[in-house]
């Protein structure tokens, strides 16, 4: 049998090499994920030991946390267009340095508004720098199949994040006390910079090759997707409100749910552990819908989402009425796995209709629709339930807000794969 062509050979051995770097660029960016993540919730085993250093004021303690979630959201255009115009290897960097820096001079903090500066500064960005942004962008580089499902992998490395991260912080304040942890956690951070600036940026930078030639011929001729053309773009300002609306809906009720339950008869304890089990069944949430996005299709797995979450909040509604174990546990299982299952299905949308070199930048501003969502329905979930005195009408805003987040699915024909 005559020998294989030697120029197939090798460009069989490049595909096999480009899909080991897949692999790894897919790894780094949930691990990135993780860390993120894990190092920003950290803090709520921080809570107790801040408090008795610095007084009992909680209210002063917690905006060191919502300080640096609200520039979290604001920075994702920011970190779009670094990644976009610098690379990536500059924004982990930046990210990875800007956490480890800020979590050492946390250790050294005299007074409250040092940590506010330190950990809302360092951290909020250090993880929109690390997050959901450039890891996003690099997979959809890498992967042109099932990208919903790898975009997926890559939003639920937070829930990951958590669970790893609080643990591993409290055993560390109970062996070394906060500052020593802070100041730990930062060397650590800081360690990781080795590793991650010594991967091979240009070609991860590049893309997989397959991904190179599918650009070229989707965009001969198209021309780039400038700033004005972007905003005069239906697709844009669809996922836009997709992310404005559902975040909306969701921070509303999440925001109560454990007042809810206390309130409707169920003890702080069992309020407690039961919408904490939510964080387990997110990321199986996110890569359950992602993976039925390849399966289904965008459109039905889109809806099948939002009618979990509506699932989820007439189970709400009704554990008012019948409060038993039954209904918590539909309420718990509906809306854990349903938050944040819309992130991937808009993350790999976006990625394939902005695909080109400002796809980061674009998605990073399509980010920062869920950040004003968030902040939005955590205030307006409040004032509704003061006005009224319950949750029901909270509920059917929220319904209201599902809607709203689903419409452009349904109306915009790019973002359900239409031409």
């Amino acid at each position: 049998m005559a020998e294989p062509d030697a120029t197939a050979r090798t460009d069989e051995e490049k595909l096999r090499s480009a899909n080991r770097l897949a692999l790894t660029v897919l790894g780094f960016c949930f691990f990135m994920g993780c860390t993120g993540r894990g190092l920003m919730e950290g803090f709520v085993v921080f809570l107790l030991p801040l408090s008795a250093e610095f007084g009992g004021d909680r209210a002063a303690i917690t905006t060191i946390y919502s300080s640096a979630l609200l520039l979290s959201g604001l920075a994702s255009p920011l970190t779009g267009l670094l990644f976009d115009r610098l690379g990536p290897r500059l924004l982990y960097g930046v990210g990875l340095s800007g956490m480890g820096l800020a979590l050492l001079l946390a250790g050294s903090a005299s007074a409250i508004w040092h940590l506010q500066l330190a950990i809302g500064l360092g951290i909020g960005f250090g993880l929109a720098a690390v997050g959901n942004v450039p890891g996003t962008a690099l997979v959809n580089r890498w992967f042109l199949t099932r990208q919903s499902f790898y975009s997926a992998l890559i939003f639920s490395s937070f829930g990951v994040g958590v669970l790893l991260f609080v643990p591993f912080t409290e055993l560390l304040i109970q062996h070394f006390g906060w500052r020593d942890t802070y100041r730990i956690l930062g060397g650590l951070t800081l360690l990781l910079l080795v590793p991650a600036l010594l991967l091979p940026w240009r070609r991860i930078r590049a893309g997989h090759p397959a991904w190179r030639q599918e650009g070229q011929k989707r965009h001969a001729g198209a021309g780039l997707w400038t700033p004005g053309k972007v905003l005069r773009s239906l697709p844009f300002w669809g996922l836009f409100c997709v992310f404005f609306f559902t975040s909306q809906g969701m921070v509303s009720l999440s925001v109560q749910a454990v007042a809810y339950l206390v309130e409707i008869g169920f003890t702080p304890l069992q309020a407690a552990s039961a919408w904490g089990l939510s964080g387990i069944f997110m990321p199986l949430g996110m890569i359950t819908f992602g993976w039925l996005d390849g399966v289904i299709g965008r459109r039905l797995s889109v809806m099948l989402s939002y009618a979990t979450t509506i699932l989820g909040i007439l189970c709400m509604w009704l554990l008012g009425h019948f409060p038993n174990v039954w209904l918590l546990g539909a309420f718990v299982f509906l809306m854990g796995s349903s938050l944040g299952s819309r992130g991937p299905l808009v993350a790999a949308t976006a990625m394939q209709i902005f695909r080109g070199p400002n796809a980061a930048s674009i998605f990073g501003c399509i980010t920062l629709a869920g950040g004003i969502g968030s902040a939005l329905g955590s205030i307006w979930g409040g004032l509704v339930h003061d006005l009224t005195g319950g949750y029901e009408w909270v509920m059917v805003l929220s319904f209201l807000c599902m809607l709203g987040g689903l419409t452009p699915f349904l109306t915009i024909r790019a973002l359900r794969g239409e031409k």
